[in-house]
């Protein structure tokens, strides 16, 4: 038996990036998706749905008006862009709130959250989701997979990103902050202003440069303790 879910956002690319995100995930099925409020709660209270990923701010309802009138055995996730609705969120009882951009290991600490929630509430026993992790990244107007085992090191560019791995360079319109949030901080960190890097990826580090693979990156003055703090630890 699947997790059926349902997505309600006014962004068609906000639930794109859902859907990208739930076929990953065999035990869950997007049985619904809305960019009105009014016609998702029709469809969530007239069918099985155990969760509804909800946008706050949308036209005609919000997204917490449309909590007050969904029943109560549909488990409510909410996405936003903005972090300071979560305190109401929370006394509202939704199961999880997920600040856009949403990063992928976030979303899978959800899904966690969802599985056992539905776990005790049906008492069976779902496998546990092992997918290999990965972000996704807008090139030439595709969002292109990259699993994050292959990255090397990602270099900033002004307005856009390279994002190096053995066997490709993608380039995408992005900041190198925000893709640093989207990746794990126990398996990348920035070098230098201008360089993100894989610390399991290293080769050798020399005075203030650091090899990894064939390319040989500096290392910030500022960021020169604390590179070889993890670097060496």
């Amino acid at each position: 038996m699947k997790i059926k879910c349902v997505l309600v956002d006014d962004e068609p690319l906000a639930i794109k990036v859902l859907e990208n995100y739930f076929a990953n995930f065999t035990d869950f099925e997007v049985i619904g998706t809305f960019n009105n409020a009014l016609e998702a709660l029709e469809f969530i209270n007239s069918n099985l749905v155990d969760a509804v990923f909800l946008d706050i701010n949308m036209p005609m309802m919000t997204g917490f008006e449309l909590i007050h009138l969904i029943e109560s055995k549909t488990k409510v996730i909410i996405t936003t862009a903005f972090r300071e609705f979560a305190a109401e969120s929370y006394d509202l009882d939704v199961l999880d709130y997920l600040v856009k951009p949403i990063p992928l290991p976030r979303f899978i600490k959800c899904i966690n959250k969802i599985t056992t929630e539905y776990q005790l509430k049906h008492n069976i026993k779902i496998e546990s989701h092992r997918v290999e992790p990965h972000i996704f990244i807008k090139v030439d107007k595709k969002m292109i997979k990259i699993n994050i085992d292959e990255i090397l090191f990602v270099e900033g560019m002004k307005e856009y990103i390279k994002v190096i791995t053995p066997e490709k360079t993608y380039i995408t319109h992005k900041s190198l902050t925000a893709l640093t949030d989207e990746l794990p901080t126990d398996r990348f960190m920035r070098i230098h202003k201008s360089y993100l890097i894989a610390t399991d990826k290293v080769k050798s580090i020399e005075g203030n440069r650091i090899q990894i693979a064939s390319f040989t990156l500096p290392i910030g003055r500022n960021y020169s303790k604390e590179v070889k703090t993890k670097i060496f630890e």
